[in-house]
């Protein structure tokens, strides 16, 4: 659509269609007129454009399981990347990102990883092109500007986000919407992976791509099991609610690198390359053995918090499936504490006197003994953010408890998002 034309339709109302997406439609109108303009100022007026939107994801259930083969239950929410975008004929992806530098990556040379600067954004960039292209899909060159709500560093997952994006448009503008989003969430996986450098999961892309609540099994990891769950925590009168502790994070990958190493050293001492597939049985009638050979009783309880979590996993999908709420908060809180106790990812031994983590926590149970709901840890832990559902009605009493100690705004109030990766007007 004509870049006017759209503007002029939006300033009528029609971001109203998405009312189910963004309930302040006041504020949405805005970002999104000011997000054409600015493509206009960068790429030029009189354009046909088209607008995207993915959304960021939360970590419902699972932490640390996708890594030895696990389930893990996660869910879209509603703070998303909007991308305003235009087709080219240069053959180019030209891709500025609100507060960063544009970014330009020429599609005939995509072919190799090792064209591409690993850990930067071009190679995520040609990654999910080279993606469409080893899969059959087609590409092509396009012009666009982004702006987020999905803060990097808010646990929310804007780096997947942000791949799925690029992969949106190309599935939009060069295949007729016709790739599925789980598809494009794989292709994601691969740039990830292969070009930018670094071994993730599945999980955050999936979750950012298929939208709502969804379980996934990793059990065979070339053909990830997905099922998209139908409920609506905001019609059940829920919150989700992200509290970000503003902990340090340099210096933790060791701490995150020691997770899945200490889960597959225990598997590898049981004659197995990942845990799943070890019953709780089978690795309790080990310990003895793998006290001994291991000399790390940290290792043997990360791995037994991997077997019931794995379990509770599943749990969590049928409470959701069954739209049993209380079932649904007492797995999540169960969840919570085996990382806590067993996982043991809540702070890091480099720095015990840091526990904002521990802090928030310690201040959602206090909290929820006179509230219903549930909290546990958020994503990879150490530092970082703290999950909690309350009713909506309670939310902003949280908010005022969480951010009179963390700071103004640490606590982001959210709703599970029914829809994906999306193509909102083209």
């Amino acid at each position: 659509m004509q870049a006017e034309l759209l503007k002029k339709a939006i300033r009528e109302g029609a971001l109203s269609r998405y009312s189910s997406l963004y309930p302040d439609l006041t504020k949405q109108t805005s970002r999104l007129l000011g997000a054409i303009n600015t493509f206009e100022q960068l790429y030029g007026k009189g354009r046909d454009i088209a607008v995207f939107s993915v959304p960021g994801r939360s970590e419902i259930s699972g932490n640390h399981t996708d890594h030895n083969h696990g389930c893990v239950l996660a869910g879209a929410i509603d703070r998303d990347i909007i991308a305003v975008a235009s087709k080219n004929n240069d053959n180019v992806i030209r891709f500025h990102s609100e507060n960063y530098p544009e970014d330009v990556v020429d599609l005939s040379r995509i072919g190799e990883p090792k064209n591409f600067r690993p850990f930067s954004s071009r190679a995520l960039i040609a990654g999910v092109a080279a993606g469409f292209e080893k899969n059959g899909y087609a590409v092509g060159g396009y012009d666009a500007i982004s702006t987020t709500e999905v803060l990097k560093g808010s646990g929310i997952s804007s780096s997947a986000a942000f791949e799925v994006m690029v992969g949106n448009v190309l599935n939009y503008f060069y295949n007729d919407g016709k790739v599925e989003n789980a598809k494009i969430a794989k292709i994601a996986q691969f740039s990830e992976n292969r070009y930018f450098g670094k071994p993730c999961g599945l999980m955050d892309q999936t979750a950012c791509a298929v939208g709502g609540f969804v379980y996934m099994d990793f059990c065979d990891v070339e053909n990830t099991e997905i099922l998209p769950i139908d409920f609506s925590l905001t019609n059940a009168g829920y919150a989700l609610c992200i509290v970000n502790t503003g902990g340090n994070h340099a210096n933790l990958n060791d701490d995150y690198a020691s997770v899945p190493a200490e889960m597959k050293a225990v598997a590898e001492a049981c004659g197995q390359t990942v845990l799943r597939g070890i019953t709780e049985e089978q690795l309790t009638k080990k310990i003895p053995a793998l006290r001994e050979k291991l000399k790390n009783d940290r290792a043997i309880l990360r791995a037994l918090h991997f077997v019931r979590e794995n379990g509770r996993v599943e749990k969590i999908k049928d409470a959701l499936l069954q739209k049993d709420v209380d079932a649904f908060f007492s797995l999540v809180c169960e969840s919570g504490r085996s990382s806590f106790e067993y996982l043991q990812n809540v702070y890091t031994n480099q720095n015990p006197a840091e526990q904002g983590l521990s802090l928030a926590l310690s201040l959602a149970d206090g909290f929820l003994q006179t509230h219903k709901g549930a909290a546990r840890v958020h994503g990879g832990g150490f530092a970082g953010t703290v999950q909690i559902f309350v009713p909506r009605a309670d939310a902003p009493a949280l908010c005022t408890l969480m951010d009179g100690v963390f700071g103004k705004g640490a606590t982001m109030v959210l709703s599970i998002r029914p829809v994906g990766a999306t193509q909102l007007f083209g």
